[in-house]
């Protein structure tokens, strides 16, 4: 399925308008629901900073800029990337309206910020085709234990697969995971 945004993968390691790295995202459905009539209006806004440690996106805490692991952009699978922009998406929505991002009281499965921003990506991951062992594959990540994992699954509406999906190598850990 053509996912109707065009990634610029060829960007230097500096600070972008969102736009100029994601673009056609203000025209995703998924992301329209987050921001509303004012959509168009935060993206010209916002900010994509790219480093160069591996990992993955990130919503920098005190700035709401997005953050980017450079590598990540280079070799994330499509559907990954696109994912995980709607992803942190929820993330700045999360910031303008005040919420701790990374609230140590939780666990990261058990954060609220976090479970609804994988609940619209893994909504809009089922809507570009995605299936449940592909959803769940793509939610693996390598800080959280099988248990953890499990409970992430059952939070978003994933079914567990038979089994331990993991990560893709070679693309590192999130940043900024507190």
């Amino acid at each position: 399925m053509q996912l109707g945004v065009k990634i610029n993968r060829n960007v230097e390691l500096l600070s972008y308008p969102f736009k100029e790295v994601f673009q056609g995202f203000e025209n995703v459905v998924a992301v329209r629901k987050i921001f509303g009539d004012k959509t168009d209006e935060v993206l010209s806004k916002l900010r994509v900073v790219l480093y160069p440690r591996r990992g993955y996106l990130a919503v920098d805490d005190q700035t709401g800029y997005i953050l980017v692991s450079h590598p990540y952009l280079k070799e994330a699978d499509e559907r990954y990337l696109y994912l995980d922009v709607i992803h942190e998406l929820v993330h700045v929505k999360q910031f303008f309206e005040g919420k701790e991002l990374f609230d140590e009281r939780y666990s990261y499965v058990d954060r609220p910020t976090e479970i609804e921003a994988y609940k619209v990506a893994v909504e809009e991951g089922r809507r570009i085709g995605m299936s449940d062992e592909e959803l769940a594959d793509y939610l693996r990540v390598e800080w959280i234990t099988d248990e953890e994992f499990e409970r992430l699954l059952k939070a978003v509406g994933v079914k567990q697969t038979k089994y331990k999906t993991k990560r893709k190598k070679g693309v590192g850990y999130r940043m900024l995971q507190r």
